[in-house]
């Protein structure tokens, strides 16, 4: 099992971009997602042609900031948290990793 064979199937939707907004990988579940735009087509395509003005704004923003963004979305009826966060190679910024796991009810908030 090579180290990231688990994102594959991880029940989450993910992608990786770089520093350009460049699509560099995608797993499964987010390539079914997408599939009427091409599936695992779109990578090495530009992710801002595929969102809105201001989502492009915020994400060029998360990237020079190297910010991480957490939030709630409800699209079609059903409930996803979405994280979206810098990814490093060899402590240099290369990018954002997206992650959006439907979610169903509410979400427990714990205190340790």
């Amino acid at each position: 099992m090579n180290n990231s064979d688990w994102v594959e199937e991880f029940p989450a939707m993910i992608s990786v971009c770089d520093t350009n907004g460049i699509i560099l990988a995608m797993n499964k579940r987010e390539a079914l997602f997408f599939n009427d735009q091409g599936g695992k087509d779109l990578i090495g395509t530009s992710l801002f042609d595929c969102h809105k003005e201001n989502s492009v704004r915020i994400i060029k923003k998360l990237m020079k900031t190297k910010k991480t963004r957490i939030y709630t979305a409800e699209e079609n009826g059903k409930k996803e948290l979405i994280i979206q966060g810098p990814w490093y190679k060899e402590d240099i910024c290369c990018g954002l990793v997206e992650i959006a796991i439907e979610i169903e009810g509410e979400i427990p908030h714990l205190v340790r």
